[in-house]
C-alpha cells in the first residue's frame, strides 16, 4: 500500500505523515529538505534558483519513487512528484521565475520519468487557506522559510486547488486543515484515520 501526501507549504505533510506511519506501521518517507543544497539559496534568489531547485526535486522524487516500488513496503510519502510538475514549476514559470526555455525542458524531463511510474493507491490533500499555513510556517520556525514571499504562498494555494479538483490517477481523500486539527486533537486524527480506512476498504472491495 502506498499513500501519498500532498499540500502547500505548511500545510502538515510531515506531521501526518509520522502520525499515519506510527498507527499503520507504514514505512515513512519524507521530503528531503534538509539536506536539499538549493532551498535555502532558492528563497534567497527564486529567479537564479529555480531550475536547479525544480531538477532537484525531480531527481530525489523519482528516486524515492524507484525505492518505494523496490522494497515492497507499505509506504507513506511527504509530497508528491506530481506537485513539482503541475503546481511548483508552472508557479514559477507563471511568475516569471523560471523561462520557458527551462520549463519546457523541465516538463520534458517530468513526462518521460513519470511514465516509468504508479501513482500512489491513495492521495490524501491537506487543503488549507493561507493565513492557516503562515502560521504553521511561523511556529515550526525554518530559517530558510522566513523569506518566503505572501504572492507565491497564494498563487501554490491557487494551483493547488485546480490540480486536485481535476486528479483522477488513483483514490483521493481531501483533509481540510481547518477543521480537523490532526496535529494537536486526538479525535481529529482519529477522524482522519476513520476516513482512510473506508478507502481502504473501497479499494478492497
Amino acid at each position: 500500500m502506498h499513500i501519498a501526501i500532498a499540500g502547500n507549504i505548511g500545510s502538515g505533510k510531515t506531521t501526518l505523515t509520522k502520525m499515519l506511519a506510527r498507527h499503520y506501521g507504514y514505512k515513512p518517507v519524507f521530503e528531503p529538505a534538509d539536506n536539499n543544497p538549493y532551498l535555502s539559496s532558492f528563497y534567497e534568489d527564486m529567479r537564479r534558483w529555480s531550475f536547479n531547485l525544480q531538477i532537484y526535486f525531480l531527481h530525489t522524487r523519482f528516486k524515492q519513487l524507484i525505492d518505494i516500488r523496490k522494497s515492497n513496503s507499505n509506504i507513506v510519502q511527504d509530497r508528491t512528484l506530481y506537485e513539482d510538475a503541475y503546481i511548483f514549476a508552472p508557479n514559477l514559470h507563471a511568475m516569471g521565475l523560471l523561462n520557458t526555455r527551462d520549463f519546457e525542458n523541465y516538463i520534458q524531463m517530468f513526462e518521460l520519468l513519470s511514465s516509468f511510474i504508479q501513482p500512489p493507491d491513495l492521495m490524501i490533500y491537506l487543503r488549507g487557506d493561507v493565513p492557516s499555513l503562515i502560521r504553521q510556517i511561523q511556529k515550526r520556525g525554518r530559517d530558510y522559510e522566513n523569506a518566503i514571499r505572501l504572492d507565491y504562498l497564494t498563487s501554490l494555494n491557487q494551483r493547488y486547488e485546480s490540480w486536485i479538483e481535476e486528479y483522477n490517477r488513483s483514490k483521493l481523500l481531501i483533509v481540510d486543515i481547518e477543521e480537523l486539527n490532526f496535529a494537536e486533537n486526538p479525535e481529529d486524527l482519529g477522524m482522519v484515520i476513520n476516513k482512510i480506512d473506508a478507502e481502504f476498504n473501497s479499494l478492497f472491495n
